[in-house]
């Protein structure tokens, strides 16, 4: 018995405990924060997951048409990010406590790697939402290998006799020995896959295997397509694809130049401060809105805007302008046609 014991606490599945313990509070505690300690799955709300959600859009590898598919459909968006709740919190769970350790682990690495392509570009400093991505991904290929040992649900019922233990699908979907003959290969090539999509992906989010390094989240940048006069009006879609996800870009200018790099027609922090909510025409939940003291774009946001140009000759050829607050500025020409982003910074 003494042997037995040894033996059991011993395992793969024992020793890996600790990782079990905290990727499992990882995924519940996205519930936690989002019921619990506050409410963001409440879409009228500052903070609604929803919107954290739009902040992946502009770079995300693969599923970016998804993404932009329940960004345009609100109502499904809510939906999914409910479920997508309630999946993090039943995993989280059932991880801690070691129940069908296999099949929880294979959640871990599919909601891994959906942070990874959907986000992993993200992170000022540390690449942030990259790193829990490709770690998420080798935690739970690692949890499917070792299964649970000691102090779970499953070791229990294995530990009683229970008759399903025995079966071969408890010990794919469950834990105990893995039912391979040789698990060599198998090791091999997940390790050899999540490597590789570490190395890929770090690359292509951030250039970090070879060639200049890049972040996108230091500095905002937004994109200017779709110019057009409309009578008096010029009408023009801003797009912010890069720069912080926790605030907005915080847009003091507007501007219409002309071909002498004169402004002709100009609004400044306090117009956009009090910019008409009419003139703005929100695409996503990440919406583009007046703010105290400029016109606040959050990351992710994408908005047709429409001002008045005081009676500019549509004959002449002139320059649209913004203007961060941190001193960058887009520009892109008037009356021009324009069928791709074709935004230069200055």
């Amino acid at each position: 018995m003494k042997n037995n014991h040894i033996q059991s606490t011993t395992s793969a599945g024992f020793f890996t405990l600790a990782l079990r313990l905290v990727i499992g509070w990882t995924y519940f505690s996205a519930f936690w924060r989002r019921l619990i300690l506050a409410n963001k799955l409440n879409p009228d709300i500052p903070g609604y997951i929803g919107e954290k959600f739009n902040h992946f859009l502009p770079n995300a590898l693969g599923i970016k048409p998804m993404i932009e598919f329940l960004l345009l459909h609100p109502h499904l968006l809510l939906i999914s990010m409910m479920l997508f709740t309630i999946v993090e919190a039943t995993l989280g769970l059932f991880i801690m406590s070691g129940l069908f350790s296999r099949l929880m682990s294979i959640g871990v690495f599919l909601l891994a790697m959906g942070i990874l392509l959907g986000s992993g570009w993200l992170g000022t400093t540390c690449l942030d939402e990259w790193q829990i991505g490709i770690l998420g991904m080798a935690g739970g290929f690692t949890l499917f290998l070792t299964g649970s040992d000691a102090f779970s649900l499953d070791h229990y019922f294995i530990r009683k006799g229970y008759g399903f233990t025995s079966k071969s699908w408890f010990k794919w979907l469950g834990s105990g020995a893995l039912p391979m003959k040789n698990p060599k290969w198998f090791v091999l090539g997940g390790a050899v896959f999540i490597f590789g999509m570490t190395l890929f992906t770090n690359q292509y989010f951030h250039g970090g295997v070879w060639g200049a390094l890049h972040n996108k989240s230091v500095k905002p940048k937004i994109e200017i397509s779709n110019v057009k006069w409309h009578n008096s009006e010029l009408t023009f879609d801003i797009y912010r694809t890069e720069g912080v996800d926790v605030y907005g870009s915080f847009l003091i200018g507007i501007e219409i130049d002309n071909q002498k790099n004169e402004a002709v027609k100009s609004l400044n922090e306090h117009d956009l401060a009090k910019f008409p909510l009419a003139n703005i025409r929100n695409y996503y939940v990440a919406k583009v809105v007046p703010g105290k003291h400029s016109l606040v774009v959050p990351l992710g946001a994408k908005a047709e805007i429409k001002i008045d140009t005081g009676g500019l000759s549509t004959a002449q050829n002139y320059t649209l302008k913004l203007i961060d607050i941190s001193g960058i500025e887009w520009t892109a020409p008037v009356n021009q046609p324009i069928t791709s982003d074709i935004t230069s910074e200055n």
